[in-house]
């Protein structure tokens, strides 16, 4: 078992900078991917950015040289920097952890951080 809970978010003016954080608990060497994903209103829930192990990121291309997602070197914390964020940023944003197991791989999923950018 994985727990995550999200920090920071908020209202930010348009072209203003936000961190949004997430610490992860229980099992976390089991971890070896984390990311995160953003539900705008109305909208799916889409893939914002996410790193694993293996040394591989992507990247969303709305989000590709804007954001950037960031770890420890414990894999128990990471964060996404968002600059000039833009009003169509506004969404949930949730971070996941993706777990290997013996048994199999899993997602956890985080309770979500609202940021909300302001024209």
């Amino acid at each position: 078992q994985v727990q995550l809970v999200e920090s920071g978010g908020g209202l930010v003016q348009a072209g203003e900078s936000l961190n949004v954080s997430c610490t992860a608990s229980g099992s976390v060497t089991s971890i070896y991917a984390m990311g995160w994903y953003r539900q705008a209103p109305g909208k799916e829930r889409e893939l914002v950015a996410e790193t694993d192990r293996d040394g591989r990121t992507n990247y969303a291309l709305s989000a590709e040289g804007r954001f950037t997602i960031s770890r420890d070197n414990a894999w128990d914390m990471w964060s996404l920097r968002m600059l000039s964020l833009k009003r169509e940023g506004t969404a949930v944003y949730c971070c996941r952890a993706g777990v290997k197991t013996v048994v199999g791989s899993y997602g956890y999923w985080g309770q979500g951080a609202q940021v909300t950018g302001s024209s």
